[in-house]
């Protein structure tokens, strides 16, 4: 499986997907971020739970506030070095990933040294006390992390979201996950509106609630039924309804109806 620059600009124009501010990803089998480079107005990036590696993408994201990056593939604590520069990152969520390493508490300090700006690390509040110590006992990283030319070489360049198989969780183990990142995210980006069409992500973008049947995600505040979690399209398509006003509602609602008529149509029988 495969998404592409191609199919995301087929749902938004490349103006309108300079307008996107929120993008999740979350389990989808990412190895490759590079649409990243396109999406300058970003401020929430929810990416856990795939096999991402490199992160010199995000550097292209100055209005980044929230980034989550728990259950990838990312080798080294170098990588933090492409986020050294992003001057609103407040929100960090990266362990269990290989670059934690055994001791927690050299990796906590490691991250504080290089990012003092954070206000939360993995879901825990950063005090002063923690950015102090992190100046004396975290390791400041300077450069770039070097990579051989074949590592992610192609990939980068790509300009698309590839995936990979890998082994899952379960999925109600999954969708708990993920609905603990959907809660740490910012509590009032709920209640604002997407502004404009292009606000909406190619991937699953959608809020999950414990009041849905289990393992499958709810939108209770628009009374809509709940899909599939597998069922990324149709997920996406139930989230927006909500940000539609009544005259947009009716559009959608006959545009469905002609829809439904077409399919219910039945099959004229073919001449012999």
């Amino acid at each position: 499986m495969k998404l592409t620059r191609k199919m995301v600009l087929s749902r938004a124009k490349a103006s309108e997907l300079e307008s996107v501010r929120k993008l999740n990803c979350w389990g989808s089998r990412l190895t490759d971020i590079s649409i990243c480079r396109s999406l300058p107005s970003i401020e929430v990036i929810t990416l856990s739970v795939n096999s991402i590696s490199s992160l010199e993408p995000v550097s292209h994201c100055p209005n980044l506030s929230e980034l989550y990056l728990r259950k990838n593939s990312i080798p080294s604590l170098d990588e933090l070095f492409y986020l050294k520069e992003l001057p609103r990152l407040r929100v960090l969520w990266m362990a269990e990933n290989p670059c934690c390493g055994s001791d927690p508490r050299q990796y906590r300090m490691t991250v504080l040294r290089n990012l003092p700006g954070l206000q939360k690390l993995d879901n825990q509040t950063v005090t002063e006390e923690e950015l102090s110590q992190a100046l004396m006992e975290g390791k400041e990283i300077t450069a770039a992390p070097a990579r051989q030319a074949s590592e992610n070489g192609h990939a980068e360049l790509s300009c698309e979201l590839s995936t990979v198989d890998s082994s899952a969780d379960t999925e109600s183990d999954a969708l708990s996950e993920s609905m603990e990142e959907t809660k740490a995210s910012s509590a009032g980006s709920r209640k604002k509106r997407m502004s404009g069409p292009g606000s909406t992500s190619p991937c699953s973008q959608y809020e999950d609630s414990p009041g849905g049947a289990p393992g499958l995600p709810a939108y209770p505040e628009a009374g809509l039924p709940s899909a599939p979690p597998e069922n990324n399209l149709l997920n996406a398509v139930l989230l927006l309804l909500k940000e539609l006003d009544a005259k947009e509602l009716e559009v959608v609602q006959q545009t469905v109806t002609r829809r439904l008529q077409a399919l219910q149509k039945p099959e004229l029988p073919q001449d012999r």
